[in-house]
């Protein structure tokens, strides 16, 4: 007697097929809406750091970091010198925490915005997690454009501070550029630089088109 083979039918394999598809259907859709919540948190973080300086201005009427009344005004462990600029690199502090004495005005602007409650975070400056971090766990910083002692981070900005995050991968650094401003990282308010923010230089920033999508960069916003 001849055995009766078995197998998929074509319609039995269709079904399966088609339930594939929607599978990787639904994991890509929910890939893409972690990405743009990422994205959405990121322009958030940028959003809120003048928030932080203007009401800090209004009820104190100075300049966090800068505050030289910040002891008595916030309970600081540490004031500035009043000269109206929020001295120091962005990255001061991330290579590790920094001293009331050897503290910068960039470092103490958290503590100051964070004991005048307006943002939340460690006012311990000494904490490792003292210093913010955005979605992809790249720090985040603030510096004056302008300072006589520094040499500028980025040539041919118009504004008084900038506002940098970094380790923000290429695809969505250039999705916050459209988000906040022109989508181009050598024009407008936010730029897009090396990820090596460590050292200062002189770039106008990135033209999107040699932006690759899977690279870190920073992204900086100058308000």
């Amino acid at each position: 007697m001849r055995s009766k083979q078995t197998g998929f039918t074509l319609v039995e394999i269709a079904i399966v097929l088609v339930i594939i598809g929607l599978l990787l259907g639904g994991v890509l859709k929910g890939q893409e809406l972690i990405n743009s919540a990422k994205v959405k948190n990121m322009a958030t973080d940028f959003r809120n750091i003048p928030l932080f300086i203007y009401g800090y201005q209004d009820r104190f009427k100075r300049i966090p970091g800068d505050d030289s009344a910040a002891v008595t005004n916030v309970s600081s462990v540490k004031a500035g010198n009043g000269d109206g600029r929020i001295d120091g690199a962005w990255t001061d502090g991330q290579s590790g925490p920094m001293t009331a004495a050897n503290a910068t005005e960039t470092y103490m602007f958290w503590e100051h915005v964070r004991r005048g409650n307006f943002a939340a975070g460690s006012t311990d400056i000494s904490a490792t997690t003292y210093l913010p971090t955005n979605s992809d766990g790249g720090f985040i910083g603030i510096e004056s454009v302008s300072q006589p002692t520094l040499t500028p981070l980025i040539t041919n900005v118009s504004g008084t501070y900038l506002a940098c995050s970094k380790g923000i991968l290429g695809k969505f650094a250039k999705q916050l550029d459209l988000q906040m401003d022109d989508g181009n990282g050598l024009s407008g308010s936010v730029r897009i630089i090396s990820n090596t923010g460590w050292a200062r230089n002189t770039s106008t920033g990135l033209d999107p088109a040699n932006v690759d999508d899977s690279t870190q960069y920073t992204v900086c916003m100058a308000f």
